[in-house]
């Protein structure tokens, strides 16, 4: 790949029209894209420079939706430079993705939704490319590039963000009911407690950890939710990095903590069945329940805004917003639990370069921002182009220094823990295991080095 890559922190107002539709068109598992519209800027791509014949394969988890917004993203690009971008998205992903890499068959790039499984691919992975570090440079904090880094070497660029520990409900049901919004994990368990009582009709939770090869995640962001607040940042690093066992008694009393909401028949599953119905119920249907008026509140990472049916106005005041999960003891100030994708090539042809540089830029994030449903923490990333208040929220709290951040947890963990036992281990506490018997079988299955 050539040439220097401006540093652009406006957003191509062609590309956006173009790749908005493109999205009507695309198609939501995998495809080719190699097309935005007859008026795309292409100065906007010019320092990418330009190829024939040439196609990039992208292979990831995000499916449906997300995936033909992923899709518009790059049409202006693919349309510009004449690369033809090969997208698969796969529920599978983080079974598949080593299984291919061994088998000689990994795509170009990669977009790894977990730092620790990016890790156990770094044997397979190129080094990312200087301009795409830099780039890095330019436009994340350092614990973001540390992310997608592996023993010295920095494999990955990040690509999108979200805000983790956000609990959606109905203003007007709220109103109506006279509930406020719980300031404290006391509140919020007097409410619903107050809801299991004295309504009929409304279960206080909704939840869905069904999600394929990955049924169970959704528990793990309850529990790295309740770990972080109720111990605060310095344990919660302990426990990512194994320097206490997963079953310490920290961690085993916020599991509790979980339980006392998840494993109560009371206060779930509006809407699904009692609590074991949360397995079955896909994690992208899981609140919509909150909108049918069946349960209260519902508890989901920022990208839930995609998750509700096309036209539902997420405001303060619309028909559906969110809080915080709130602190378990306030004196210890806020924090946040997130995520986010990396970039990571296995081949390092100058147009699978090209295309991890565009993905590693700010453009690349105020166009796919702009599209709805997700934000990053790039520092380029306009807070104005999102298309919510909530999602403006999360850029500000992303990028606010003083935010006390946490990645998500399992995400951090070695594979065999992070995208294995750990999610399993969800699954069998929902089912009726306790929570002794899954702290420790996930403890047993840490990896010895």
């Amino acid at each position: 790949m050539a040439k220097t890559r401006s540093r652009k922190l406006v957003l191509p107002a062609a590309a956006l029209s173009v790749s908005l539709l493109a999205l009507a068109g695309c198609g939501s598992g995998g495809s080719d894209s190699a097309g935005g519209s007859e008026n795309a800027d292409c100065a906007a791509y010019e320092s990418y420079g330009t190829f024939e014949d040439a196609e990039v394969s992208v292979y990831s988890t995000i499916v449906d939706v997300e995936a033909e917004r992923l899709e518009a993203t790059w049409a202006d690009f693919s349309e510009c430079t004449g690369i033809e971008v090969a997208y698969e998205g796969s529920k599978e992903f983080e079974t598949q993705i080593g299984v291919r890499a061994q088998g000689g068959t990994a795509p170009d790039l990669a977009i790894f939704p977990q730092p620790g499984l990016l890790a156990t691919q770094a044997g397979f992975l190129k080094p990312a490319p200087q301009e795409v570090s830099d780039l890095v440079d330019e436009g994340w904090s350092e614990d973001w590039k540390a992310y997608g880094t592996v023993d010295g070497t920095f494999y990955a660029a990040p690509m999108l963000a979200s805000i983790k520990g956000y609990i959606w409900y109905v203003p007007a049901t709220f109103e109506e009911k006279g509930w406020e919004v719980p300031t404290t994990w006391d509140e919020m368990m007097e409410l619903t407690e107050k809801i299991a009582s004295e309504e009929e009709d409304i279960k206080p939770w909704c939840a869905g950890f069904e999600s394929g090869e990955a049924t169970g995640w959704p528990g793990t962001d309850w529990v790295e939710d309740a770990v972080l607040r109720e111990n605060g940042p310095e344990v919660y690093d302990q426990w990512v990095t194994h320097e206490i066992p997963f079953n310490d008694p920290q961690i085993v009393k916020s599991f509790d903590r979980v339980g006392d909401i998840l494993k109560n028949d009371d206060y779930v599953n509006g809407g699904f069945g009692d609590s074991r119905s949360i397995l079955s119920t896909p994690f992208s249907e899981a609140g919509q329940p909150v909108l049918d008026g069946q349960c209260a509140m519902h508890h989901q990472a920022s990208f839930q805004a995609s998750n509700w049916p096309e036209g539902t106005n997420v405001a303060e005041d619309g028909d559906v917003w969110a809080f915080m999960t709130p602190p378990v003891d306030p004196a210890a100030g806020t924090a946040v639990t997130g995520g986010g994708e990396f970039i990571g090539a296995y081949t390092d042809r100058p147009e699978v370069q090209a295309l991890q540089a565009f993905m590693a830029s700010a453009d690349f994030a105020n166009i796919r921002v702009a599209l709805g449903g997700n934000i990053s923490a790039n520092k380029g990333l306009d807070p104005e182009v999102a298309t919510s208040d909530l999602d403006r929220q999360s850029i500000e709290l992303l990028q606010d220094p003083n935010t006390v951040f946490r990645f998500d947890a399992s995400d951090l963990m070695p594979g065999a823990v992070g995208s294995n036992s750990f999610w399993s281990g969800i699954v069998n506490w929902i089912n009726g295991s306790s929570t002794e018997e899954v702290t420790q079988t996930v403890e047993d299955s840490w990896p010895a080095s």
